[in-house]
This record gives C-alpha cells, structure tokens and sequence, in this order.
C-alpha cells in the first residue's frame, strides 16, 4: 500500500496539444525545437503557420502577403457565414482551404 506520486498520473495520460488541448498520440503532434515538451497538433501548428505568415507580412509587405491578405478576408468572410459547415458547399470550401496560404 505505497501511495502513486501525482506526476505518474500525468505521464500515463494521452499528450495534448497545448494550444486547442485535444488529446493525441505522440507522433500526431508536432515538438518545438528547444522545448520539446511542448507539442501542438497540425491543425493548430497550421494557425501557427498563417498567423506568423501575417506577422512577417505586416513587418515586409510584399504583392505575394497582399494576396494572402485577400484570401484571409475571404476566409473570415465564409467563416462568419457559416459555409464552410454546409454540406457538400463546406466539404468542398475546407478542401480548397488546405491548398491555400
């Protein structure tokens, strides 16, 4: 009868990204580089991606970060619409959606 420390509790646990804290396996999540103990999913590692994109576009605007800019309306625009979660519409919208910046 040796009482468990509460740390083992943690590391029997799935790993979570630490951005949206869903739960994953290890190879689904991708490690930072000095810190790997911090892991994100792709799905958030892909935001991360965008949002530094629009940084480094504000910092050096470029015709290419201007472009980007547009395609960032248009998908707030259908965000906010809700399009993208209907039916065929929204399967179609997310699929173009991965191919673009």
């Amino acid at each position: 009868m040796t009482a468990q420390p509460a740390h083992e509790d943690a590391t029997t646990s799935a790993p979570r990204c630490w951005c949206c804290g869903a739960e994953r396996r290890d190879d689904e999540l991708v490690h930072l580089g000095n810190h790997p103990e911090v892991a994100v999913c792709v799905g958030c590692a892909r935001w991360l991606h965008r949002r530094a994109t629009q940084l480094e576009d504000a910092q050096h605007p470029t015709i290419a970060g201007r472009w980007r800019s547009v395609v960032h309306s248009a998908r707030t625009y259908v965000i906010d619409k809700g399009w993208h979660q209907r039916g065929v519409l929204g399967v179609l919208l997310r699929r173009i959606d991965r191919h673009l910046p």
